[in-house]
């Protein structure tokens, strides 16, 4: 992912153990946006019977640093999910460079 030209966001559905079931598109954007519908992913969560999500996108830019509406994008799916018990474990961003990890920010 880090060296597509364009932003998309994956989900990766996890089962009890933390094995992963699905990894899904879930959209695929413009050079610096692919937004992510939050209902779509706790529908699919519940179809699938996940037990937790890991949410994956890129940067086309080469930055992985999360921006303002990373951030925003990710809380409203943890507070979506919540409700489910279905835990966010982190939203990985990958650069041409590395990635970076709201869970290991601070962000989750």
């Amino acid at each position: 992912m880090a060296h597509l030209t364009i932003e998309r966001g994956r989900t990766l559905y996890l089962n009890s153990k933390n094995m992963l079931i699905c990894d899904e598109v879930e959209s695929e954007g413009s050079v610096d946006q692919a937004a992510i519908c939050t209902c779509e992913v706790v529908r699919r969560a519940m179809d699938l019977g996940a037990a937790a999500i890991i949410l994956v996108h890129n940067h086309p830019s080469g930055d992985s640093s999360p921006s303002r509406q990373d951030i925003a994008m990710t809380r409203d799916i943890i507070n979506a999910v919540k409700g489910f018990n279905i835990p966010v474990h982190d939203h990985m961003i990958i650069g041409k460079e590395g990635f970076s990890s709201m869970r290991s920010a601070g962000l989750i």
